[in-house]
């Protein structure tokens, strides 16, 4: 690939080619393609979910599939990383086949699924990687049987937390975008790492989709692209070497979609029906439904919030690395 022959994070020409030709593919893939999506149908109990109605869906199989090509074609390829673009998607193709159904997915399934490449990503990364991890300014070194089964769980809930934020017109890939933007800045100092030029990729297409996806939307990613974003954002967070920024830099999503799977599991576990009466979830919901913020409101206040709290952390992790 290109990268063998010419290449690599700190070569400027390098790095402009690779952006521009993401976003020109990017960009024309997203508008020819388009078409080809199945339609939404709207979405019965989300705020103005009929709004959504008859637009192409599943537009993450669109962007997955640009961000692999790109990423086989400017960045390092080891067996590691050709796993890692198979597992992330395999989740994209597990979320377009629910996008596409006529019949969504059951929770069961789509839980088992997840269990499975998060199983996988894991394993995969601890064959590939040393299991130390960074932890306010010390290190220590984990079992690699603990880690598997924390790291299983960490991408479990990655993926399930960055869907649950895919309900407002550029929410998810505007909140995607800071994570990913702010996990790439402990990537350069993390030997061996592959992830720079994936991030870069990542970013320039998501902003190629969210050119088509700012409000008022004309595609929707679906569960075909928050899915495969959540296995790229608990993989940055492993191989930065950090992995418990992970909380504080997905922090908006996680108590946006979070909050939704704690109070469902409440209620069904202890048959409660008044857990969390009064907040509605997601939280976008609640707050476009009963503080009355419009969409862009909402995506403008969360992804400030998000990028104030994770530059404070990045910049406090990084003073306690000195």
């Amino acid at each position: 690939m290109l990268y063998h022959f010419w290449g690599n994070s700190t070569d400027v020409p390098f790095m402009a080619i690779l952006i521009l030709f993401s976003a020109v593919l990017a960009f024309v893939c997203f508008k020819v393609f388009a078409r080809l999506l199945p339609r939404d149908h709207g979405r019965e109990f989300a705020v103005n979910g009929e709004l959504s109605q008859g637009k192409p869906r599943g537009a993450g199989i669109i962007l997955v599939s640009v961000f692999t090509v790109c990423t086989a074609l400017f960045s390092k390829m080891s067996i590691e990383m050709v796993i890692n673009l198979a597992l992330i998607y395999a989740a994209m193709l597990t979320g377009f086949l629910d996008d596409a159904a006529r019949v969504p997915w059951g929770e069961l399934k789509k839980g088992l699924l997840d269990l499975v490449i998060s199983a996988g990503t894991a394993i995969t990364f601890v064959v590939n990687n040393s299991s130390r991890v960074a932890f306010l300014g010390t290190s220590f070194e984990l079992p690699k049987a603990v880690y598997v089964i924390l790291a299983t769980g960490l991408v479990w809930l990655s993926i399930n937390v960055v869907n649950c934020s895919d309900g407002v017109d550029g929410l998810c890939g505007s909140l995607s975008m800071v994570s990913i933007f702010l996990f790439s800045k402990f990537l350069p100092g993390n030997p061996g790492s592959e992830f720079v030029e994936p991030s870069v990729v990542m970013l320039t297409v998501l902003a190629a989709y969210l050119w088509f996806n700012c409000s008022p939307s004309m595609m929707l990613m679906g569960d075909a692209g928050s899915r495969a974003l959540g296995v790229f954002i608990a993989l940055l967070a492993m191989q930065s070497g950090h992995p418990f920024i992970f909380i504080p830099l997905v922090l908006v999503m996680l108590l946006d979609g979070g909050l939704g799977l704690v109070k469902l599991s409440v209620r069904r576990v202890f048959h409660s029906k008044t857990f969390m009466d009064g907040i509605r979830t997601p939280l976008h919901d609640h707050a476009r439904k009963l503080r009355g913020w419009s969409d862009t409101q909402v995506v403008i206040r969360f992804v400030l919030i998000q990028l104030i709290l994770g530059l404070i952390v990045v910049y406090f992790v990084m003073f306690t690395l000195k």
